[in-house]
């Protein structure tokens, strides 16, 4: 047997290993996804980024393929969150009024990983950092790393037995963090009762629909032709903003789990437009004019992918 041929089955063993090592996170960061969406639960989360610091009290059932999701802001003015499958409805506390708002589907904690992995893992690789306690349950620590500089680094803690999200933090590329979230408290639920799906805030108040957001789907004559590697555009609606003559398009863009938002107005009489770069936190904001129209977009991503989106939107003649 030739040394060379030891040497090659060394390699090839080594990097099979290596794969099957990969997939293993995989299985691990799947069943974190699904367990956020498919476990009863309740509990009580924390959220960081710079000096904004909240806390959120969590309701979770899924129910014969059917989820049902009330999140209770406990700092600052009043606001309970519901959602139930895509849906979310925020009852906001203002001045002497609740406002009734709907919103489509985001990614709201625990439930941060979408239930298709495939686009995560063309733009990041997993590493496996170590075990740790959260809230009092055991957690697998795993690093999801970019491969390239368009997204930042997230670091993920999975319930080791139940799969579910303790904690997330994401992280620019020295490895500081941005931006955090994670259970002081949780505890899974036996009961599937739903008695608790419904508002608590100011009963006393009148309930008024907020009519700032259009959520038909728009499809108009802006295109964003080449965009970030990994990046789709998976939304766009419409905004009335108050004070604006004519409404605000949002186009949404995601890897799976970072998102940018591009909004486009045109720009009137009086109008002073934006132009530039400003980072804020974790986030980053540019803002440039094209062809009568302001353009701003808005990211929890580097810098050079918000300015890389506005770079290539246009218009079809």
């Amino acid at each position: 047997m030739s040394l060379r041929f030891v040497i090659g089955t060394l390699v090839a063993l080594a990097a099979s290993q290596q794969v099957m090592a990969d997939e293993s996170l995989w299985d691990t960061m799947q069943k974190t996804a699904a367990a956020a969406r498919e476990l009863n639960y309740q509990g009580l989360f924390v959220y960081h980024n710079g000096a904004i610091i909240r806390s959120v009290q969590i309701t979770h059932i899924y129910e014969n393929g059917r989820e049902f999701t009330r999140n209770v802001v406990l700092d600052g003015r009043p606001r309970e969150v519901f959602s139930e499958g895509d849906d979310i409805v925020i009852f906001n506390a203002k001045n002497d009024k609740i406002v009734i708002e709907k919103r489509r589907g985001q990614n709201l904690f625990p439930a941060m990983l979408p239930t298709q992995l495939s686009s995560l893992k063309q733009n990041y690789t997993l590493k496996f950092v170590g075990q740790a306690r959260i809230a009092g349950r055991p957690a697998q620590v795993i690093d999801m790393i970019p491969n390239d500089n368009l997204r930042y680094q997230y670091r993920v803690w999975s319930d080791s037995e139940y799969g579910l999200l303790l904690k997330m933090s994401m992280m620019d590329m020295q490895g500081h963090t941005l931006e955090q979230i994670g259970f002081n408290q949780v505890s899974l639920l036996q009961t599937r009762n739903l008695d608790w799906f419904q508002p608590k805030i100011d009963a006393s108040k009148p309930y008024v629909m907020d009519d700032t957001t259009d959520l038909t789907h728009v499809d108009d004559n802006l295109i964003v032709p080449n965009l970030p590697a990994g990046y789709k555009k998976i939304d766009q609606i419409r905004l009335r903003v108050p004070g604006r003559t004519a409404p605000v398009e949002q186009v949404i863009f995601s890897d799976g789990l970072a998102s940018v938002s591009l909004f486009v107005e045109p720009v009137i009489k009086g109008m002073q437009p934006r132009v530039g770069k400003k980072t804020m936190g974790s986030t980053n904001v540019y803002a440039n004019v094209l062809n009568g129209y302001q353009l701003v977009v808005v990211g929890e991503v580097p810098a050079q992918t918000v300015e890389q989106i506005a770079q290539q939107v246009s218009f079809k003649k």
